[in-house]
């Protein structure tokens, strides 16, 4: 048995952050079919639209194209000139989707489901939404997600996302009713037209389902682990974290063999040598110390932001023949980074 707590001195504030970080370890805890059931079929279930018919994107991932997304992450404030011109910017040069994360490292954000359907509607390129786990029961997640369905949101990211105390304002509450796996699971029900309980909603939601693996873990078993679970509960894609490290992502795709589906891999520009320690320290990502060593070498800022694209551009071709999709990140907001990278494609 696993005990937290405190002793002279504990306050109220102390307490509510133990509680807060230990709800996504219970979530990840509980087995898969103890969150939300798979759902095997039932008499009101219905068949999930095939894949190539929810979306452009599924369609390119049925057909085993390569499809390319960039992210962009929502504004802090109600001002998204910069994001929906980078949106259109994007959509100029042919990428296929705009990847929309859900307050990422739990900082304050414009809500990514607005945005996503913003960016549908003003721009008419496909939006990937993320959706977490963090903010919301299971009520408010089924919710979410037939308004999402209901006004053309098409393409799912579901992860369980970063607690609080790793954002801007830590002693928010956390929910994580459900993890990942569970997540998928409500979107696979809803996809067949069930609800929480198993009662039928009519129409199925018609969802692309995607998830999120981090090869470079260094208990990589519990990785495959939980990505096992995933597959089983019904994902359709997955994104992975940066990949600066192509033996790490080939022993991955190596240990997935048995339950792979399409995998896009994740590309980062670097801007800094900070920027990577960043990347290592805090997301998990592993760096190589050549890759560390190239980006502190670089003389100035610019020369920095470079070699970034330089070697997110290398990593890139190194992926291509591997992978089904790259996902490219614009740190900083920098769009035309991640283009000078797509470049890479021909």
């Amino acid at each position: 048995m696993n005990i937290v707590g405190g002793c002279c001195g504990t306050t109220p504030d102390h307490i509510r952050a133990m509680k807060s970080a230990l709800r996504v370890g219970e979530a990840r805890g509980r087995t898969p079919s103890s969150q939300v059931s798979a759902g095997h079929a039932t008499p009101a279930a219905i068949p999930a639209a095939p894949l190539e018919n929810r979306s452009l994107l599924g369609a390119k991932l049925a057909r085993g194209e390569f499809v390319t997304m960039v992210e962009i992450v929502p504004p802090k404030g109600i001002d998204i000139r910069k994001e929906v011109e980078g949106a259109g910017f994007l959509k100029s040069v042919g990428v296929d989707a705009v990847n929309i994360p859900d307050s990422p490292r739990a900082s304050a954000r414009m809500s990514n489901q607005a945005l996503s359907l913003l960016m549908q509607q003003e721009v008419g390129i496909e939006a990937i939404l993320h959706y977490t786990c963090r903010d919301r029961n299971v009520l408010g997640i089924q919710s979410d997600l037939l308004g999402a369905a209901a006004t053309g949101i098409r393409n799912l990211i579901c992860i369980t996302g970063d607690p609080p105390k790793m954002g801007n304002y830590p002693d928010a509450t956390a929910v994580f009713d459900v993890d990942a796996i569970g997540l998928v699971n409500i979107v696979r029900n809803l996809n067949r037209g069930l609800d929480l309980g198993g009662n039928t909603i009519g129409k199925g939601t018609g969802f692309v389902i995607g998830v999120g693996a981090n090869p470079g873990l260094p208990n990589l078993d519990e990785e495959i682990r939980r990505f096992e679970y995933k597959v089983e509960a019904g994902a359709e894609f997955v994104v992975t974290q940066p990949v600066f490290d192509l033996n790490l992502l080939e022993n991955f795709l190596k240990r997935i063999e048995h339950c792979r589906i399409p995998v896009v891999a994740g590309i980062w520009p670097l801007v800094s040598a900070r920027n990577a320690e960043f990347m290592k320290n805090e997301l998990r990502v592993s760096v190589p110390d050549a890759i560390f060593k190239r980006m502190t070498d670089a003389p100035t800022p610019e020369a920095a932001r470079e070699e970034g694209v330089a070697i997110a551009r290398e990593m890139l071709k190194a992926v291509r023949d591997r992978v089904q999709g790259a996902q490219i990140s614009a740190p900083q907001g920098r769009y035309n980074s991640a283009v000078d990278v797509l470049e890479a494609l021909g």
